[in-house]
């Protein structure tokens, strides 16, 4: 088990005691991957600290204006995919079917677009095909990240450690207090345009030079507009 992408998926999860007292397993595990760069394991560990230290109801106020007030920063992989178009509904019913050939049942409030739950599936999956998904939605992942860290979110750790792991290119140099209000004041709605319709392609279709009989569970294509 890649016990790494459950110990960062467990990271992106609304905050809660449970989640103080594991910090220590979390961090252990983030330690002990090589795959971690001494530079992204530093920044996660800031993140490990204010996890720990803070209070509990500061922490999921933060949480939530964080990640729940607009796509930008969607948790939902697609959400930056496809937005609230109707294409989504059928990619999501894919995807569980990919998560439940693969033995993952999700429970009914989960949605299998969920970073933490594709990072709970990666974590049980061999390298080469988490590496394979992680580059699909690289992309995603940087502005997922660079999102976060114009706002001065120490969770941007998460993205730029994934990327990392499979020798993507990372997010952007951090911008100045200036520039990161400005980027938050920005209308999210022209920024999301450029990721809504964009085909999504799950199992061998995905892959139609796979010459396996059987479908890889990890196939999955996030494509952004072409312009």
């Amino acid at each position: 088990m890649n016990v790494t992408f459950k110990a960062l998926g467990a990271l992106l999860t609304y905050p809660s005691p449970e989640l103080q007292s594991a910090i220590d397993e979390l961090a252990a595990a983030i330690d002990a991957d090589a795959r971690v760069p001494s530079r992204e394991k530093a920044a996660l560990h800031e993140l490990l600290t204010e996890l720990a230290g803070g209070d509990v109801l500061s922490l999921q106020e933060g949480y939530v204006e964080l990640f729940d007030r607009g796509r930008a920063t969607s948790l939902n992989l697609f959400e930056h995919v496809h937005g609230e178009s109707r294409d989504r509904g059928p990619a999501m019913v894919d995807l569980m079917q990919v998560y439940s050939r693969a033995g993952l049942t999700l429970s009914a409030h989960e949605l299998p677009d969920y970073l933490p739950v594709m990072l709970e599936f990666l974590s049980q999956r061999p390298f080469e095909e988490v590496e394979e998904m992680l580059t699909d939605c690289a992309h995603i992942l940087r502005n997922l990240g660079d999102a976060l860290r114009s706002r001065g979110s120490r969770y941007d750790a998460v993205p730029a450690a994934l990327l990392a792991m499979i020798g993507a290119d990372g997010l952007s140099e951090p911008v100045s207090e200036t520039q990161g209000v400005a980027a938050g004041m920005l209308d999210e709605k022209s920024l999301d345009e450029d990721w809504m319709d964009a085909p999504v392609i799950f199992g061998p279709e995905g892959a139609p030079d796979c010459k396996s009989a059987q479908p890889s569970p990890a196939v999955i294509k996030f494509m952004p507009r072409q312009r």
